[in-house]
């Protein structure tokens, strides 16, 4: 009896103490919760890192990461590492020319004095604010690109399963 107690209270304190998913080995599926670690550089320039930081938590499928990274984590497990590229068609897609606009120096902020690769945020009529890239400077007018700053890139990112639930 005391030996069926025992046993019992072991498995018990496992069930407890050891999270589901990660005792079994669970490998990333849909509706899996995950965390990980990451590093995203392109053309070999950080570009972000959970590195000092609290670790990148989502669940597979539900559409926040990008079609190609979710596909690349699927079937990982917990301690897993990665490392791998997705070209543009995976991530940002490719520049779309009808995401270029040209915009009068009177649009932009008073004593702004604009330059070929200079970020602003732009806000539409809804309040949604939007990242964009100054690609050329006129003597009266800028062309705006609208485009995800990542479009057009290869990214290359290197993974660390932490847990699958």
């Amino acid at each position: 009896m005391k030996r069926a107690l025992a046993a019992l209270a072991a498995m018990a304190f496992f069930m407890v103490c050891v999270p589901q998913g990660e005792a079994a080995g669970m490998a990333i599926r849909n509706g899996s919760r995950v965390s990980l670690d990451f590093t995203l550089s392109v053309d070999g320039k950080l570009i972000d890192s959970s590195e000092g930081k609290e670790p990148l938590m989502y669940t597979q499928g539900d559409g926040k990461l990008l079609p190609g990274l979710t596909k690349r984590l699927e079937g990982l497990k917990a301690g897993d590492t990665r490392s791998f590229e997705l070209k543009p068609e995976e991530a940002y897609g490719d520049p779309n020319p009808a995401a270029f606009r040209e915009v009068s120096l009177s649009q932009l902020p008073p004593n702004m004095k604009p330059e070929v690769g200079m970020m602003l945020r732009g806000q539409d009529k809804d309040g949604r604010v939007y990242p964009s890239r100054i690609a050329k400077v006129n003597k009266d007018s800028v062309l705006m690109d609208f485009n995800h700053p990542l479009a057009g890139k290869t990214l290359s990112f290197k993974i660390r399963i932490l847990s699958v639930k």
